[in-house]
């Protein structure tokens, strides 16, 4: 044990000492003898934070697609990519634990300089699509329940930096309380609409099985990745590494034993929550639009006017409004902080966090801004699906080294990830770079020579 944790430091070329979001670190106690339930309670929230990133308005977008136009056949797709989220985000537990740093300083220390900065744009990129998402749900929902035009509404959420400052200063234990009672809002919410549009059960249980027309029908396909990278966040990988150590626990192998255990616990159960989130979007959507003839509703403002006809509920859109407005807000507290974790982790460079968060912010805020300004408020739900399947591309470059640095027993130690969890993640992995290759053959590609290539290789176009 001594000698894995001697390899294990010395497998990283920066000497220790740097920590993560040094604000908040260590800052929540964690009791050295208590109950089982005592110690969870104690490690749940970064789960929670990390879920409403697997639950926020871009997922809205594409499971209301996915529902409308093919009813429940994508379910299948959210349940598989939940899973795949629960294996992310427990290696990226591990990782912080085990080591210390956010994936973004394990990245620094192990890469090139280039290479570095090529990650660093990579995943503000990711963060970048992720508050476009953000902001134009929110200013969907303002629009929707007080009729805030959503260039204002774009605006308006900008106030979400004083909100993370003011929430962080009192306490990180603050952020994670707002958080998980705007998940609860949303999850009662849903449950709701659920009661009132009455799904088939039994299309909910075929919903749950695979097809191959998910692979061969390329709108299918499109959609299935907006989803996969709607659920499965590349940047909640680098908040999760670092949050998780916002925990006082023992740094001892023991102590980190326990940490990663109960810290996967946590997670497990916040994506857990999620899962029904988008599970329900998709099922309302296949219940309430598909199930009518109403095929073509991928707009959120046109699923919020036809939800109460059709469901002949009064309150069902305003219902869907208040989650929409509560995911939107939701997912800003932790797409800011994101933003310090990146910076700091790949460039080790420190600005004040709420200028941090503005330039996070502004530089999400100003595409959204130019895009419903030139083309019309008709133009957002098309940007909010863009902007999951943007977020999909990314996943590889963050899986890949997280994969890397937690299959080393150099850099891991005795943490390192066993034969097992080498082979889930490594084919998890696979599947998320082959669709996203697929998905850029099929748009980029001629159809001539998509056919002769598919031919020659025995599949279907």
């Amino acid at each position: 044990m001594g000698t894995s944790k001697i390899d294990s430091d010395a497998a990283w070329r920066k000497a220790a000492g740097e920590l993560s979001l040094p604000e908040v670190h260590s800052s929540i106690m964690v009791p050295g003898k208590g109950s089982f339930w005592r110690k969870l309670l104690a490690f749940s929230g970064p789960g929670f934070l990390v879920a409403v990133g697997y639950m926020d308005p871009g997922n809205w977008a594409t499971d209301l697609s996915g529902g409308a136009q093919f009813g429940y056949t994508l379910l299948s797709v959210i349940v598989i990519s939940n899973l795949m989220a629960i294996l992310l985000q427990h290696l990226s537990v591990k990782l912080g634990i085990a080591t210390g740093r956010d994936l973004a300083q394990a990245c620094r220390d192990h890469y090139s300089k280039p290479t570095v900065c090529f990650l660093w744009l990579i995943c503000e990129i990711a963060i970048a699509a992720c508050d476009l998402a953000e902001i134009v749900g929110s200013a969907i929902g303002l629009q929707l329940l007080f009729g805030i035009p959503i260039i204002w509404g774009c605006v308006i959420t900008c106030l979400d930096v004083l909100v993370v400052l003011c929430l962080q200063k009192k306490g990180f234990r603050y952020i994670e309380a707002i958080v998980i009672t705007l998940i609860v809002t949303i999850g009662a919410c849903f449950a709701a609409e659920l009661i009132f549009a009455k799904p088939s059960l039994v299309g909910v249980m075929l919903g749950l099985v695979p097809t191959a027309d998910i692979f061969t029908n390329q709108s299918m396909l499109y959609v299935s990745i907006g989803i996969l990278g709607a659920t499965v966040m590349p940047h909640n990988l680098y908040l999760h590494s670092s949050i998780v150590q916002t925990r006082n626990f023992e740094r001892t192998p023991a102590g980190k034993r326990e940490a990663i255990r109960f810290a996967t616990l946590d997670s497990s159960f916040a994506l857990m929550f999620a899962l029904f989130i988008n599970g329900a979007i998709l099922v309302l959507a296949a219940a309430t639009f598909h199930g009518s003839g109403n095929h073509e509703v991928a707009d959120i403002q046109e699923a919020y006017k036809l939800l109460s006809p059709t469901l002949g509920v009064g309150v069902a859109s305003t219902i869907f409004a208040v989650a929409l407005l509560a995911s939107g807000q939701n997912s800003t507290l932790t797409g800011t902080l994101t933003g310090q974790i990146v910076m700091e982790g790949f460039l080790n460079f420190r600005i004040r966090p709420w200028m941090r968060r503005l330039i996070t912010r502004a530089i999400a805020i100003v595409p959204a801004v130019a895009i419903i300004g030139l083309y019309g408020e008709g133009k957002t739900t098309a940007l909010l699906v863009a902007s999951q399947v943007v977020l999909s591309m990314q996943l590889g470059f963050a899986v890949w080294p997280l994969l890397r640095f937690t299959g080393e027993r150099a850099k891991m130690g005795e943490f390192v990830n066993p034969p097992w969890v080498k082979i889930l993640g490594w084919a998890t992995a696979a599947i998320i770079i082959g669709l996203n290759l697929k998905l850029l053959f099929d748009f980029f590609i001629p159809k001539a020579v998509r056919e002769k290539f598919y031919v020659f290789i025995g599949l279907p176009f």
